[in-house]
């Protein structure tokens, strides 16, 4: 049973090991030393592991039994893994928790991110609708403009026509 889940745990601290390599940036430091940590511990666990393997081979008394402080030995031996595994259950929270903060600050950088686009995106549609009003006031002002201005040049061709009729017809008077 004991075997089962030192190999399950060992198991478990593989794949975490590996998921977390692929989904979490590899340049935080923090994160980097809290996995070299736990990979430290493993790795003690695995030695602490053997030596009570060899304790358990291990048979110094009368015909070959194992006496008193071999089992002693062997039960210290364990205690000690016991010990082990709880540390590496607490040093993977807190690697657990540093990667979901980190994922957090990741979202919230996104939305950040996503919020900052959706405000220049509405500024951008303001402006170009603001920049349609303008070119079409400036279409309907220069419309006016041309329309007045033909007025203008239409009655000052009129005037300047009227004034030489009135000219033409006093001079043909005259004579």
């Amino acid at each position: 049973m004991r075997k089962t889940v030192l190999l399950l745990l060992l198991c478990l601290a593989t794949s975490l090991g590996a998921f977390a390599q692929g989904s979490v940036n590899p340049d935080s430091v923090a994160y980097q030393l809290q996995r070299q940590k736990i990979n430290n511990m493993l790795t003690a666990r695995k030695q602490k592991f053997g030596q009570y393997e060899t304790s358990l081979g291990q048979h110094t008394g009368i015909f070959g039994f194992q006496t008193k402080d071999d089992i002693r030995r062997s039960a210290g031996i364990l205690m000690d893994i016991a010990k082990t595994d709880d540390a590496i259950f607490k040093e993977l929270k807190i690697l657990l928790e540093y990667r979901d903060f980190q994922q957090k600050q990741i979202q919230s950088h996104s939305k950040e991110a996503e919020t900052t686009a959706a405000g220049y995106m509405q500024v951008i549609t303001h402006l170009q609708q603001q920049n349609a009003r303008l070119k079409q006031q400036v279409r309907s002002t220069e419309d006016h403009y041309n329309t007045k201005q033909n007025i203008f040049v239409a009655a000052i061709v009129l005037m300047s026509a009227s004034i030489l009729l009135l000219m033409f017809r006093k001079n043909r008077v005259k004579a």
